[in-house]
């Protein structure tokens, strides 16, 4: 069946500096922090502390060790940021939060009032195990007192004794969550997922972000930047090492992922590297890695961003017409000619995806029921760029029925013995002018029809009447009349069997008395 019917759809584009080159981080191992054991997951903690994770001694307490690598259980410590990314006065950051299994992994709200850590299944000083006699981790929730103080702790609603919940991180405006999870239905080993935070407190449904994200094995550590771009640790890709750190631009309030880019050397190495963290403020950050070289089991590092010279692109495709996004739309991105990456826009008819500069690009569009679509576009080597392109996306303007073509629009209808047009039959008639206009070459034949009452003398006389009361008006509206020409059929085409002398209804009559567009050329 062909679809051709249109509709205007309009793209807005902005490209926001990334980089992307060999020498694009700067690292520094921090050998004041790291010890022999395992140190990693750094959280921002305001503008000037931090909070990692870290399972070294510590003298004040019993230092249990964890019989998988005989060292102390993990604790969360803070300390002070230094503007070249050390870490000083380092101290145990809560008795309340930290507990005598393991805590690692925090992120704090933007008030600082409320984190979010990894534990061990353990609450109210009961340590749970699963059917198979694990101990899983499970999320928490905590809150500051006026005294400054962590305190009432909560086990969040989504957790499950069956299976792990952890590495939390949150929006810039606090309304989702991520973590990872291996809860059922995932797409690997271990995926990464996201909650909304609803307002009266309370969690939304966990959703699984999608394949560009997740792989069949392990997906870990997710850190969402201000600008919107999900940062994750991944070893079912084909990167440097084991586990490698990957960027995925978001849009649609989480619902849509670019397909996932594996971050430059030397952040990435043929080691673990993960636990990746940006302060966009300064082109800063922190990750981890066991990585040859330094002090202990897993070191924490950190970066600085010296080039910037890529863009990450983001569109909306709506109806220019009624305003309504369009989602399901598979948008394509070509770079000379080849594509490279394809999204689909989701309820906000939203896309995204990293681009370079100075590039030559097309983006491909295609819905089912819609022409395809497409634009070009270069990028250019601005730090800072907004472009904003106009798509036009065509719905289905022409529909093929037994191998004839019809402007495709509703039935146009006549009351009993009229040729009046009524208001209804405006609209659509609106709708084949439209379609006209939009195709100057195209040339129609107009059919109108009677029911069967009466006699044929009569209803072809009727239905020549009514062709020729929706021709006027459509060339009054501005159609050249050598486009478009009408007849009668009178009661010859009916399309039911009320034919003479049969009873039928009042609605399978109206049926017959209808006027048709045959398209005869339209290219």
């Amino acid at each position: 069946m062909k679809k051709y019917i249109v509709c205007i759809a309009t793209l807005f584009v902005s490209f926001i500096a990334l980089s992307q080159t060999v020498d694009r981080y700067e690292i520094k191992h921090l050998s004041d922090i790291n010890t022999k054991y395992s140190d990693f997951g750094v959280a921002y903690y305001g503008d000037d502390q931090v909070v990692f994770a870290s399972s070294r001694k510590v003298r004040s307490l019993r230092n249990r060790t964890w019989a998988n690598n005989s060292q102390p259980f993990l604790n969360l410590y803070q300390g002070n940021r230094t503007e070249n990314g050390e870490i000083l006065d380092i101290e145990l950051f809560s008795s309340k939060i930290n507990t005598k299994y393991h805590e690692s992994n925090a992120v704090f709200a933007a008030d600082l009032k409320t984190v979010y850590f990894t534990r061990n299944n353990y609450f109210d000083r009961k340590y749970k195990k699963d059917e198979d006699g694990m101990n899983n981790l499970k999320l928490y929730r905590a809150h500051i007192n006026e005294k400054g103080l962590w305190g009432d702790i909560e086990d969040l609603s989504f957790n499950n004794d069956s299976y792990s919940v952890g590495h939390p991180s949150l929006s810039s405006d606090g309304k989702m969550l991520y973590f990872i999870s291996d809860m059922p239905g995932g797409l690997g080993k271990t995926d990464i997922y996201y909650v909304h935070l609803l307002e009266d407190g309370t969690y939304g449904e966990p959703i699984n972000a999608g394949p560009t994200v997740n792989t069949m094995n392990r997906e870990m550590f997710p850190f969402l930047s201000k600008k919107g771009i999900l940062y994750f640790s991944s070893d079912g890709r084909s990167g440097l090492g084991s586990l490698d750190i990957y960027k995925s631009v978001v849009s649609d309030g989480g619902t849509v992922y670019s397909n996932s880019e594996s971050l430059e050397s030397p952040v990435n190495s043929v080691w673990d590297d993960f636990a990746f963290t940006l302060n966009e403020k300064d082109s800063t950050g922190y990750f981890s890695s066991n990585r040859d070289g330094g002090k202990g089991d897993d070191d924490i590092y950190f970066f600085k961003e010296t080039i910037t010279g890529v863009q990450y692109v983001k569109g909306i495709i709506k109806d220019d017409g009624i305003g309504d996004l369009i989602p399901g739309v598979l948008v394509s991105l070509y770079k000379d000619n080849v594509e490279i990456e394809k999204v689909i826009t989701g309820n906000d008819g939203g896309f995204s995806f990293t681009v370079d500069c100075e590039s030559n690009y097309t983006i491909l569009g295609t819905k089912k029921g819609y022409m395809d679509f497409s634009k070009d576009f270069v990028t250019s080597n601005e730090d800072q760029l907004e472009i904003e392109l106009v798509i036009e996306l065509k719905d289905e303007d022409i529909v093929e029925i037994d191998g004839i073509d019809f402007i495709n629009i509703n039935p146009i209808y006549f009351d009993l013995e009229k040729a009046i047009i009524r208001p209804d039959a405006t609209i659509e008639l609106q709708k084949v002018i439209t379609v006209m206009k939009r195709y100057p070459q195209m040339i129609v034949q107009l059919g109108s029809h009677t029911d069967s009452r009466n006699t044929n003398t009569y209803n072809d006389a009727l239905s020549s009447r009514r062709a020729a009361s929706s021709l006027e008006y459509i060339v009054s509206r501005g159609i050249d009349r050598t486009r478009i020409f009408g007849f009668g059929y009178g009661e010859t085409q009916l399309v039911n069997a009320c034919t003479d002398g049969v009873k039928c209804s009042e609605e399978e009559h109206q049926l017959n008395r209808r006027t048709e567009f045959v398209i005869i050329r339209y290219n």
